[in-house]
């Protein structure tokens, strides 16, 4: 079984390149939800900037965690005294029912009630601490998660990464559970006397008669019992089935207004841009109206000036035709 220290030790400090899945995992998972999604986006496209697109691609798939599962992320990266308690205390009882060691099953399982309410509390508490509290239903649905925990080897391994994204598809049983096994009851001295080969006799045959009527009965309680026990845990899986559902259309619905949200900020970026645009041809068109107007007046007064230098030249040959020349002896 994977310890909490195996688990904790790829929890490294925010990463600011993403050098590799791990680490890139780690920061995200250790965000509350509303932030995973846009910060894995922008990882990712770090990714594909610096050329990886293998990277890019495995960081696009890492899933925004449900409520419940990040607040039980926070035990094990907050707390990971008590997670390691906890997942030691899962492998006690885990043991106790391969040994079908009633008195040490008996201490583990009030144990466990304690741990799991004490530590569904703290992860409300660590909620409210990051900025994003839990109700009473989500802690409930920590409790379920860290039920799993104690009784799964495997959930305990998923869980000590810290990076769990959704509660478990169905609480597990404890393997001796799962296997139908139950403790034997202590037989008592009357029932261990009873056991012994039987005295020839009509009293011995009697008792043996209402001893395989007992026997006969307890049995039949012990069926229904059972029944009753599977029927309730097959209830219990079908609710969880059925939050599991829930959580995921919740997942969905939040991804889809962040990216209604993004296009709607894009929409009103551009509109702004070609209001922009829009005021910049405004002025060019104003510009060129001035322009033309300029270019008009210049050329009127060009042929004004053509004019009078026409009538200016005119002049001048008139008066020299009127001028006569001047006599060289008079000079």
């Amino acid at each position: 079984m994977t310890s909490i220290a195996e688990g904790l030790g790829t929890v490294a400090p925010i990463a600011r390149d993403p050098v590799d899945l791990d680490s890139v995992a780690d920061e995200l998972y250790g965000l509350r939800p509303e932030d995973f999604t846009s910060a894995r986006d922008a990882r990712a496209a770090e990714a594909r900037r610096a050329g990886d697109r293998t990277l890019a691609g495995r960081i696009g798939k890492l899933r925004r965690p449900a409520l419940a599962a990040w607040a039980s992320n926070l035990l094990v990266r907050e707390r990971p005294e008590e997670a390691e308690s906890l997942l030691r205390l899962g492998e006690g009882l885990r043991q106790a029912h391969r040994d079908l060691d009633g008195a040490q099953l008996r201490e583990l399982s009030r144990q466990q009630h304690v741990v799991i309410d004490a530590m569904s509390r703290q992860a409300q508490q660590l909620a409210d601490r990051a900025g994003h509290p839990i109700g009473e239903d989500t802690r409930r649905e920590v409790a379920a998660i860290l039920h799993a925990v104690l009784a799964d080897p495997g959930a305990a391994a998923e869980w000590a990464t810290g990076r769990l994204v959704r509660a478990f598809d169905q609480v597990a049983g404890f393997p001796a559970a799962a296997e139908g096994a139950r403790p034997r009851p202590a037989r008592s001295a009357r029932r261990e006397q009873e056991a012994r080969p039987a005295r020839r006799g009509g009293r011995n045959d009697r008792a043996d008669g209402r001893n395989e009527q007992r026997d006969k009965a307890g049995e039949e309680r012990r069926r229904r019992l059972e029944q009753a026990r599977r029927k309730a845990e097959d209830a219990e899986r079908e609710l969880e089935a059925r939050r599991q559902e829930a959580a995921e259309a919740d997942r969905d619905a939040d991804t889809a207004r962040e990216r209604a949200e993004s296009l709607g900020r894009r929409v009103r970026q551009l509109t702004e841009e070609l209001g922009r645009v829009e005021e910049d041809r405004h002025r060019a068109e104003a510009a060129a109206r001035t322009a033309r107007e300029r270019a008009r007046d210049a050329d009127r007064r060009v042929r004004e000036a053509r004019r009078r230098a026409g009538t200016a030249a005119g002049r001048v040959t008139r008066l020299r035709a009127q001028t006569p020349p001047r006599s060289v002896g008079h000079a």
